[in-house]
């Protein structure tokens, strides 16, 4: 578990409730009005889920939120809706925008302004058990159950409708038809660069045998099929993050707070239809541009210009975060790390690198200390238990 979440931030070993999606799920299917079908599912996906008359809606400004939005707000037009919003310090602020788009909407607008990302991290691990850095779904599913029983998002247009356009012009572009599967694979996480370290093999201990082998082999099945490359990036970003860290995360934060998540976007009928869909349907490599069918509606029902244009998503700029509070924290916690001292992690690495980093923050070297500080605090809450779970990180 630890060596996989430290080089893909997921955990393909974990047992999901949803089904892995096959090569044979893109086989191309031509669809009559296919926008017109995706907009009746997910209209149809909100009438069969929300029952109450007022409800929460993360709003993140982007396509997806403000699209079901939109058609909650088509779908069921005397609903209370209260929108949420979460604000992270010193990083990009989409507020302003999605306050435009609540109004537009009828939404009372709440903002959750969060100092320190890191303060509730051990309670955050507590409730999902594995050792992961970036739960903000926590503040926002903590914040909806004050004001409803059931929150709805839109979770899934980015996997399903082509939104992370810029890994897949890097691929497209450093693609060639003769490479093999095991070539392709290592392309594909060269587009995943923030997820893991150019020294990645020097940053376990002797007591994990890391090996880019293993982690390739869990790739690779995606790429050893005759699906066109995007095609292949689509299923393996399906069967990576989505199904092995968003859904089953956020469904423990969901379980926890006793919320009803409504996820239109990843309605059975959705994750069926979508898939079939031809690449160029979703995503323009022209023009760089993705969820194409989604914009489509979107336009519909709101002004163009009010939609972000460069979509950020509830993300914490980690430099800015390591400045106010990581590099202490890491500091403070992995000193005298427990990870060190059971040889998981190499004391030489962190010692080397955390030295670099508070002289010249590096992103990736910034989110990996991320990543460790979140395992050193799982380690002590379900490990040594030595840990209360409502600690807090604030020095």
């Amino acid at each position: 578990m630890i060596k996989e979440i430290l080089s893909l931030r997921y955990y393909p070993s974990l047992k999901i409730p949803n089904k892995k999606l096959s090569s044979d799920d893109f086989e191309v299917i031509e669809y009559q009005n296919p926008v017109h079908k995706i907009e009746e599912l997910i209209i149809n996906s909100i009438k069969n889920s929300v029952t109450e008359e007022k409800i929460s809606v993360a709003l993140s400004g982007g396509v997806d939120s403000t699209l079901v939005l939109a058609l909650l707000r088509k779908a069921l037009p005397e609903i209370q809706i209260e929108a949420i919003s979460v604000k992270f310090a010193d990083s990009v602020d989409e507020t302003k925008i999605a306050t435009k788009i609540a109004e537009k909407f009828s939404a009372n607008h709440n903002i959750v302004s969060i100092d320190n990302f890191l303060e509730e991290l051990p309670k955050a691990i507590s409730i999902i058990k594995m050792p992961f850095w970036d739960t903000h779904w926590y503040h926002m599913v903590k914040t909806a159950k004050q004001f409803s029983k059931s929150l709805v998002s839109g979770d899934g247009g980015d996997e399903l409708f082509g939104g992370y356009t810029f890994r897949y012009e890097k691929f497209l572009s450093n693609y060639d038809v003769k490479m093999t599967s095991i070539e392709k694979t290592k392309l594909y996480l060269d587009c995943h660069e923030r997820d893991w370290v150019p020294d990645q093999e020097e940053l376990f201990g002797k007591n994990l045998n890391f090996s880019w082998d293993e982690i390739y082999a869990k790739l690779l099945p995606y790429f050893e099929n005759s699906l066109p490359p995007l095609d292949q990036v689509f299923l393996a970003d399906i069967n990576g993050k989505l199904l092995y860290n968003w859904i089953p995360l956020n469904s423990k934060f969901y379980s926890y707070f006793e919320l009803n998540a409504v996820t239109p976007l990843l309605s059975k009928e959705l994750l069926k239809f979508a898939p079939h869909l031809k690449n160029s349907l979703k995503y323009n490599q022209e023009n760089n541009i993705g969820k194409i069918p989604l914009r489509t509606i979107l336009e519909k029902h709101i002004d163009p210009n009010l939609i972000t244009p460069k979509k950020q998503g509830f993300s914490v700029n980690t430099i800015n975060l390591w400045k106010s509070f990581g590099s202490k924290l890491c500091t403070h916690y992995l000193d005298n790390a427990r990870i060190l001292q059971d040889n998981l992690i190499s004391s030489e690495w962190v010692k080397k690198h955390l030295s670099n980093l508070n002289s010249e923050p590096n992103v990736r070297y910034v989110n990996k200390f991320l990543g460790l500080l979140a395992l050193e605090i799982w380690y002590r809450i379900f490990i040594t238990k030595e840990m209360n779970e409502n600690t807090t990180l604030s020095l």
